[in-house]
């Protein structure tokens, strides 16, 4: 255990986090996702695991993850195919804890399964949890941690 580190984040986790650049992707990802071999595509090559909801998940990420602020696609949901407008609950429940983070509303754009893959092939690193509802795929772009912060 750490102070101040949300325990979800395991060591491997906080490792690629830490690795990754302004502007890599980040896929947190459902329990059907293809999570594995999708992440063995990645830049990181291997798959990530945290067993909890989706939103929980999101929420320990991006309490030491910091979103791009320089792109309208720093946050993204996997759209239900056949209703690209419809929200689900697990998306609506990720959607708060990253208005949380922000300190501001910080609306998702949605992603059309199939270029949501191709998005998730071409990232830093995939995690899987635990979310088992349908359609809790997120992505995320790493932005910057600026020279003033903690």
């Amino acid at each position: 255990m750490l102070k101040g580190i949300n325990p979800l984040l395991n060591a491997d986790v906080l490792q690629a986090l830490r690795a990754m650049g302004h502007g890599d992707d980040l896929i947190i990802a459902d329990t059907n996702f293809p999570s594995d071999s999708v992440a063995r595509q990645t830049v990181l090559g291997k798959l990530l695991r945290i067993d909890a909801t989706a939103a929980e998940v999101v929420k320990a990420v991006l309490s030491v993850l910091p979103l791009d602020t320089f792109v309208n696609d720093a946050a993204a949901r996997m759209e239900i195919v056949g209703k690209p407008n419809e929200i689900p609950p697990v998306q609506r429940e990720v959607q708060k804890e990253i208005n949380a983070a922000e300190g501001k509303p910080w609306p998702m754009i949605s992603i059309e399964r199939y270029a949501f893959y191709e998005r998730s092939k071409k990232a830093y690193c995939v995690i899987q949890t635990g979310e088992r509802r349908f359609y809790g795929c997120f992505a995320f772009r790493k932005g910057v941690v600026p020279p003033d912060a903690e």
